[in-house]
């Protein structure tokens, strides 16, 4: 048997129609569309890829397809690849012949296998996978229907595989949950996406149940269900190592602050587009960045002592909150609040201050208004977007002018009162000329 032929019924890929693949060997990347049996001679230029992908095509009638154990010289050939990543795309997938066929990547040096807009059919029989250990680490899912990860009977037997996994991706396949002893048996998870699904309150407690996702550094919940910030904090409090938390594009609701307590870890919290009209609390304490930006909040009164970052576009603040109790802050961003100034006296007491945006924001170019963002600007604080996005608002002579061009020197803006000054030490120099020019004068003369 050919390595080509070897690794075409190793993938299950006997598909319907005719076909043909196609190598970008720049890229070291290989697409094959609809392969048939008579066709499977194309597939030989994908050897040399790190990166193949299937699509189209129908697998029920191989369900039953015989695939006998490989010799020696067949194991050797896989396991001498050079694939590290296989796309499966459009495809009906047999779930029998998917645990049938899925012992051959122990063979291979295969990190990460995708199935994109695949439909998953049936039950599968991993009674061959007891035992082997699969070099699997990242494993997506993307808009499929019948997931076998929402299945806890499918995926008992994978146990050796699943204790290996490290990224999963379940993205925009309508799933509500997924079973508490799935996240037991993902014991080395590091990242679990689960985006564009349909978790709501409810089911997070089962699927973060205890003893779930112990090794979790990463989660990804945006765009579902979800409703109260105090149940997701009391469903994933048990997340122990959770550094990375994403609950953007939901719509929850803050609520009375509650008794929840984060996991200690967590450093980046993303709460963009969750439609808060307040900051909501308990925050993690120990966040390092904090994205609340495209909300409604009016005020964001924020004490964190090691944020480093914060993000706050998008809102309608009409002035900067006091940042005094987040010393550590480097990155500030306000851009499309309603701002009329930023205050310089108090953003330069920051000293980890290094990036300041604040582009799109109705400035009231005063003295003190520009004269602050022209402080920012000259002590390289603002961010891209200055000077051109930052134009002003008022007074109605400077409406639609960069607030860069506004004069806000101190003869411009304090005119009486500097030439006042002026005029005051001018007329005491000249009284001090005087009252020299007359003691000279007085002093008699010596004769010699």
């Amino acid at each position: 048997m050919t390595v080509a032929a070897l690794l075409l019924l190793g993938l299950g890929l006997l598909l319907g129609a005719e076909g043909q693949c196609f190598f970008n060997r720049t890229q070291e990347y290989c697409v094959c569309y609809n392969l048939s049996q008579e066709s499977m001679g194309s597939i030989i230029q994908c050897l040399a890829a790190t990166a193949v992908e299937f699509r189209g095509g129908e697998l029920e009638k191989y369900a039953a397809f015989p695939i006998d154990d490989l010799d020696p010289s067949a194991i050797d050939m896989l396991s001498s690849l050079l694939i590290r990543k296989i796309i499966f795309g459009d495809l009906l997938v047999p779930m029998m012949l998917l645990s049938r066929v899925l012992r051959f990547f122990s063979y291979t040096q295969v990190q990460e296998v995708v199935f994109d807009s695949c439909v998953f059919r049936g039950r599968g029989d991993w009674a061959e996978m007891a035992g082997r250990s699969l070099p699997i680490s990242a494993l997506s899912f993307h808009n499929v229907t019948g997931t076998p990860v929402g299945s806890e009977q499918d995926l008992s037997g994978l146990g050796t595989w699943l204790q290996a996994l490290q990224n999963l991706s379940v993205t925009a396949s309508h799933v509500t949950r997924l079973p508490c002893s799935t996240g037991r048996l993902l014991t080395a998870l590091r990242s679990l996406d689960l985006a564009h699904n349909s978790l709501g309150d409810g089911e997070l407690p089962t699927t973060f149940c205890t003893g779930a996702f112990p090794e979790l550094r990463a989660l990804a919940l945006q765009h579902n269900n979800l409703t109260s910030y105090g149940s997701v904090c009391e469903s994933v409090r048990l997340l122990r190592e959770l550094q990375q938390l994403d609950l953007s594009h939901n719509r929850l609701t803050a609520g009375l602050a509650s008794s929840c307590q984060w996991p200690a870890a967590l450093r980046v919290f993303n709460l963009s587009d969750a439609g808060l009209d307040r900051v909501p609390e308990p925050l993690p304490p120990t966040l390092e960045v904090l994205d609340v930006s495209c909300n409604r909040l009016h005020a964001a009164d924020i004490s964190l002592s090691s944020l480093k970052q914060l993000f706050l576009s998008y809102n309608l603040l009409q002035a900067v909150p006091c940042l005094r109790s987040c010393p550590a802050l480097d990155t500030l961003h306000l851009d499309n609040n309603s701002l009329a100034e930023l205050p310089w006296g108090e953003l330069k007491l920051l000293r980890h201050l290094r990036r300041v945006s604040a582009a799109g924001n109705p400035f009231n170019c005063s003295c003190q208004g520009a004269g602050g963002l022209q402080a920012l600007a000259g002590a390289g604080l603002l961010g891209p977007g200055w000077p051109q996005a930052y134009t002003c608002s008022s007074p109605p002579s400077y409406r639609g002018h960069p607030a860069q061009d506004v004069p806000v020197s101190a003869l411009h803006c304090h005119g009486p009162a500097v030439i006042g000054a002026l005029c005051a030490v001018l007329t005491l120099l000249g009284v001090a000329a005087a009252a020299c020019l007359l003691r000279h004068r007085a002093r008699p003369c010596r004769r010699g």
